[in-house]
């Protein structure tokens, strides 16, 4: 499913105790406008990106970076979309596409070149979406995987029957102004990180949502910045 469609600010705030304020613009233009933001981590400034940045690679995963090297800016490996997929219920739910290794749509007047289009008639551009293993987040081998829908394994597809099912999220707004991702097929899961290890490269995948503070050591909150921000320092201080 693909949709460009305007979502009511109100809407956004699926499972926060807060709204989305006016002044909240990374994450209002992630989720409605779907422009592509990076996703930084409140606990050490590192931000999420694909542990491989090639188009055409669908079994590796997700890892978090404290640099932002030229290869990986070049790629567009900091920077992610986050796409919306539909609904569960009346809760928006959302794709998480890398911006690196994105396929074009084939040019007007071939045979591909209405395969799929956006709400605005735009042909949509294939990206590589944050696709959940089905028995996450029960094992320790790696649980998240960035790939296009149809190139990812058997276990990293449709547990209930649809293709898109491992790969939609429920976008969580926190009280601390960040955004927590949680797998529509693992309820009782959030993104997270191998051991709850929030240090460089870091290896994402689901964990538990037991709770705790928000810093990392479980609860793992994210930043979307728009592109222009980059450089600025993500580490945060609350009052």
């Amino acid at each position: 499913m693909y949709t460009q469609e305007r979502t009511a600010v109100a809407n956004l705030v699926v499972g926060g105790p807060v709204a989305v304020n006016s002044y909240d613009n990374a994450i209002v233009a992630a989720l409605v406008e779907n422009r592509p933001v990076m996703l930084v981590h409140a606990f050490n400034g590192g931000y999420l990106r694909p542990a491989e940045l090639k188009a055409e690679s669908h079994d590796k995963g997700v890892k978090l970076a404290t640099a932002l090297d030229p290869a990986t800016k070049d790629a567009q490996g900091h920077l992610w979309h986050i796409t919306p997929g539909g609904f569960f219920g009346q809760r928006p739910l959302y794709f998480i596409e890398s911006a690196a290794g994105q396929v074009q749509p084939p040019p007007p007047g071939t045979a591909d070149a209405d395969a799929g289009r956006g709400d605005d008639g735009a042909p949509k551009p294939q990206r590589r979406r944050v696709t959940v293993h089905q028995d996450a987040p029960q094992s320790t081998a790696d649980t998240v995987q960035v790939g296009l829908p149809g190139k990812t394994g058997d276990k990293w597809r449709g547990k209930n029957g649809a293709v898109e099912d491992t790969q939609l999220w429920v976008v969580t707004v926190t009280p601390w102004g960040g955004i927590t991702f949680v797998p529509i097929t693992h309820p009782d899961a959030i993104l997270g990180f191998k051991d709850h290890a929030v240090a460089k490269d870091s290896e994402a995948r689901l964990t538990y949502n037991w709770g705790g503070d928000f810093t990392g050591t479980v609860i793992n909150t994210f930043y979307p910045r728009l592109p222009n921000e980059w450089d600025v320092p993500y580490h945060h201080v609350f009052t």
